[in-house]
């Protein structure tokens, strides 16, 4: 994933109103619940139908980094659905995203006007069309690359432009990310 698609991640996860199950054996159960069977779970984290069932009674407690990292990312992305799609929807329809960074930004613009990149740090709340623009290439399975565009075309027009008031010509260019955060 690239940097604006974990921040997306990141922000979908603050949405949540209660927290994930903590212990492995609730986790487990979780996705029992989600998914029906210890098989599906079993192929869903890449190990045996037995250790699935292990995990459940208690017999094993402390699985492998790697599968314990399985174990909660499958959790997180299934955890309160509901509440994160209301929170994308508001955002996408009426209250926009918040946009955080620090990177470089470089311009083309007319004869005569500076187009020198450098860095900056920026906070700026974009409107709820870049946000359904970027949730709709997120589903489409868009790259780093497009959404990065989706931000800077946002970014341009409400903050470089001031929402067409000034610096017509003016193109945004959006590289070298040191930070990105997104919130909604």
């Amino acid at each position: 994933m690239g940097e604006i698609e974990d921040a997306i991640v990141r922000a979908d996860q603050e949405a949540f109103t209660r927290q994930p199950p903590k212990t492995l054996k609730g986790r487990i159960n979780f996705l029992l619940k989600r998914l029906g069977t210890t098989k599906a779970v079993a192929a869903e984290l890449g190990v045996s139908q037995r250790s699935v069932e292990r995990y459940r009674k208690g017999d094993r407690k402390t699985p492998p980094k790697a599968v314990a990292d399985r174990i909660e990312a499958a959790v997180r992305a299934r955890w309160q659905p509901v509440v994160r799609g209301r929170r994308r929807k508001e955002a996408a329809t009426s209250t926009g995203i918040t946009v955080e960074t620090r990177a470089r930004f470089g311009y083309t613009a007319p004869v005569g006007t500076t187009d020198d990149g450098r860095v900056r740090r920026l906070t700026v709340h974009l409107p709820a069309t870049y946000a359904q623009r970027l949730f709709d290439a997120r589903v489409r399975g868009a790259d780093d690359r497009e959404l990065r565009g989706i931000v800077a075309e946002g970014l341009q027009e409400v903050y470089f432009k001031d929402g067409g008031t000034r610096a017509d010509q003016l193109r945004v260019e959006f590289t070298d990310i040191d930070y990105f955060d997104v919130s909604f």
